[in-house]
This record gives structure tokens, sequence and C-alpha cells, in this order.
């Protein structure tokens, strides 16, 4: 199936002009992407970001993820990613025997048939298999639904984003994440809003929860 993928996309390269954006992230590697890990706190709830925004490479990153559902941008935010997850989960394991859940922030359905993708899960889904198939964490990404449709966060003021999305998250089945430690991946935030709410769902079923997104705007 991937390199069906692969070979649509090589085929559509050539039909379609890529986007300034794409092309530019097209050509790089991840190591031309740079990392920043940096933690912020909402609400005594800790975030970590891997990237930060602001940079030029980061930017096309994740506009190619997110506008244009770029592959190659997902395999580069993927590598990036595990990368961090894979020293984080050795380090979660060393002290607790709670499996561990890989979570993508979801979209409302209206959203996700208006983009015809949800741009963390194209990263997720390009995670190495030991994080997908349950060797170091298994993916769920129907563990978490959004029960609400939102203003996107980046039109609105700070002080009313926790607002916007508060009780916008609901857990699919509490028993999957009941006594697992849950990674919620989202792809940017900025105050942690969405990340904080979505989390909100997950503690009360029972979850240990650790917050992060690719990048900080």
């Amino acid at each position: 199936m991937r390199h069906l993928l692969a070979v649509l996309e090589v085929i559509f390269d050539t039909i379609l002009p890529l986007r300034a954006r794409s092309a530019r992230t097209k050509a790089r590697t991840a190591d031309e992407i740079p990392l920043c890990p940096t933690v912020h706190e909402l609400l005594q709830a800790r975030i970590t970001t891997l990237m930060d925004y602001r940079q030029n490479e980061v930017q096309d990153l994740i506009r190619s993820l997110k506008y244009d559902g770029s592959r190659h941008a997902a395999q580069l935010a993927a590598q990036l990613l595990a990368g961090y997850l894979r020293e984080e989960i050795s380090s979660h394991r060393s002290f607790s025997q709670r499996k561990v859940l890989i979570v993508p922030v979801p979209l409302h359905s209206a959203r996700a048939r208006e983009r015809g993708f949800n741009q963390i899960e194209l990263v997720l889904q390009s995670l190495p298999q030991e994080f997908r198939d349950g060797t170091l964490s298994t993916l769920m990404p129907g563990a978490l639904v959004r029960i609400r449709a939102t203003e996107p966060q980046t039109r609105l003021h700070r002080s009313v984003r926790l607002s916007n999305v508060a009780g916008a998250f609901a857990v699919f089945e509490p028993d999957f994440v009941n006594k697992k430690h849950v990674f919620l991946i989202d792809d940017v935030t900025t105050t942690g809003a969405t990340l904080v709410n979505a989390a909100t769902p997950l503690r009360r079923a029972g979850a240990e929860v650790t917050l992060l997104a690719l990048a900080r705007a």
C-alpha cells in the first residue's frame, strides 16, 4: 500500500506543480530540520514541543503537511518524532508497566471530510512499525473523538482559546485507555489549549497523559 502511494505521489508531482513550500520540503532531509525541544505549561499541564514554528524549515514542513497533505513532510516529521518518542517510551518503561498508546488530536468529522485527512494522523501512520503495532507502543487514532466543531484556534484571541475547545473531545471507549500511558500528539500548538482540553477526558478515563506537539507557534 505504501509503495502504491509513493508511486501515485510521483505521478501527481509530474502532472501538478508542487507548491513552493512543498518543493522546498521535498528537497530536505530530517537532518536539515532544526529541533529545539521545549516545555511550557498551561493549567499545570506540561506540553513539549519539538520545533519552533518561526524557523523557515519548520514552517515549510508544517504547512506542507497541513495544507498540502505532503507524504514527504509526514515522513520527515515522523523521523523527527520517532527519535524523541523512543527515548521517552524507554524512560517510561523503566519505572511503569502501563502500556503505551499513541493518540492523535482528532479533527471534527466535518473538518476531516472537508480536508480529506488529519495531518497529524499522516505523521503517526508514518512512524516505524514498532511504534504502531504494540512493540514499543500502539497507535490508536480512534481512541479520542471530537464531538463538537470549533472555530480554528488561530483566528481567536489567546484569552478565548480555552473556552473555544472546552468540552469538544470525548473518549470513544474508556476501557481502551484506562490504566494506559497516552502520548497525545498534535501538529502545532500556541497556547496549548487544544491539547489540555483533549487530555481531560483521557485522564478522566484513567489514562496517564503526556502532551506533545511537533511545533510551537
